[in-house]
């Protein structure tokens, strides 16, 4: 099983970025903590990280043409108004899990609802990088 992970705009500061919200561990710190548990589960992991939003549909269609079995995305910001990534992730018809670091429920209003989630087969929120794994997990189990 191939998974992509996805992680958008700010994700690449985490750690220097607001910790008390989103603690001190770095995207780096994440990606070796999530290829770790990947491998105890047998799933083959690959990254990528953008500040840009058609960089993440571009990837998100490439996805397509490698034919990944899953995603995970974390979409950042993009989470509140992008439809291009609703529409990207609705194209390209592959499981997609949202996963975000904080419990955005809980944040202000604007983060309080996500045009992406409903194309994507679940949203994991508020768990830390724990929700990566959860995701992972939830793959594992298909």
């Amino acid at each position: 099983m191939n998974i992509c992970i996805i992680n958008g705009p700010n994700l690449n500061f985490l750690g220097i970025r607001e910790p008390e919200i989103y603690g001190k561990t770095t995207l780096i710190d994440i990606t070796e903590q999530i290829t770790s548990h990947a491998k105890s589960l047998g799933i083959d992991v690959t990254f990528f990280q953008s500040n840009i939003e058609g960089e993440i549909v571009n990837k998100l269609q490439q996805c397509y043409h490698d034919k990944v079995d899953g995603i995970i995305i974390n979409p950042g910001a993009f989470t509140h108004y992008s439809y291009a990534l609703t529409d990207a992730i609705k194209s390209i018809n592959i499981d997609t899990v949202e996963v975000h670091i904080s419990n955005i429920y809980k944040r202000e209003e604007f983060r309080q609802h996500s045009v992406t989630a409903g194309s994507c087969v679940g949203v994991i929120s508020g768990f830390g990088v724990c929700g990566y794994k959860m995701a992972l997990n939830y793959f594992s189990s298909l």
